[in-house]
């Protein structure tokens, strides 16, 4: 399952992966990265379902444990590399609970940067954000994250700009810990993340032969202009074929 994994990560970001096989995978990796976050966060509930058999054996009865059905939930769809993974999280939500307790917003912002190209934060341009967000799992499902800012606002404004809630970073690719994780946890210290891979590429030779996290501060991940290493390019402009 992990070579598996590797695979199709390595076939996502490769220079010659376009579309239509650059959504493709993508929408593959996002879809199983989020049956892992409902599998690990989501809460469960007893279920007694009836079988076809039940007509001829009355045991014939499957009696588990599932997800509950009535949990709420919400995905936030950050544009526009977040749009695509929103929309497979939402799908699949949809799939697994009661589609009446599952909801997609929409939040439109860019990186901010200063003279020096650097990241200073995230500028938003514009929201759709339903008005509930009390007792439901938030969602920020994300391909990439490089300095976290943008879903750092993000979760700064569901919880301090709208009535309570309870928020889950999943993004698909991020960068090395001190970067991303570091700085959503630094930020946002109750948010469980999820990632396929932690990128750490210009970490000295040794540093890359342990553990991630292992020596957290010699670990890179970013280049100059804070792109991530190896990471996957510029996923909105690859996802939408707009390249500005």
């Amino acid at each position: 399952m992990i070579r598996w994994r590797g695979r199709q990560l390595a076939r996502l970001c490769a220079r010659e992966t376009v579309q239509p096989q650059v959504g493709r995978a993508g929408a593959g990796a996002l879809e199983r990265l989020a049956e892992v976050v409902l599998a690990a966060e989501f809460p469960r509930a007893r279920i007694d379902v009836p079988t076809r058999m039940v007509t001829s054996v009355p045991e014939a009865v499957f009696r588990g444990v599932a997800i509950d059905v009535h949990t709420k939930a919400i995905t936030v769809g950050i544009a526009r590399a977040g749009t695509m993974p929103s929309q497979i999280v939402y799908d699949l939500l949809n799939e697994v609970l009661e589609p009446t307790g599952v909801r997609q917003d929409h939040l439109f912002m860019s990186r901010a940067t200063d003279a020096k190209g650097q990241v200073t934060g995230a500028t938003w341009h514009d929201a759709k954000i339903g008005r509930d967000v009390d007792g439901r799992i938030v969602l920020f499902p994300d391909p990439m994250g490089a300095t976290g800012s943008s879903m750092i606002s993000a979760m700064t404004h569901y919880k301090t700009r709208l009535e309570g809630s309870r928020g889950g970073a999943s993004p698909c690719i991020s960068s090395s810990r001190r970067s991303t994780c570091g700085n959503v946890l630094k930020a946002h210290p109750e948010t469980t993340i999820y990632a396929l891979r932690l990128d750490r590429g210009l970490s000295p030779n040794d540093v890359l032969t342990t553990a991630p996290g292992t020596r957290l501060d010699e670990e890179r991940g970013l280049d100059e202009h804070q792109y991530i290493v190896p990471g996957a390019g510029g996923v909105g402009e690859l996802l939408n074929n707009a390249w500005v």
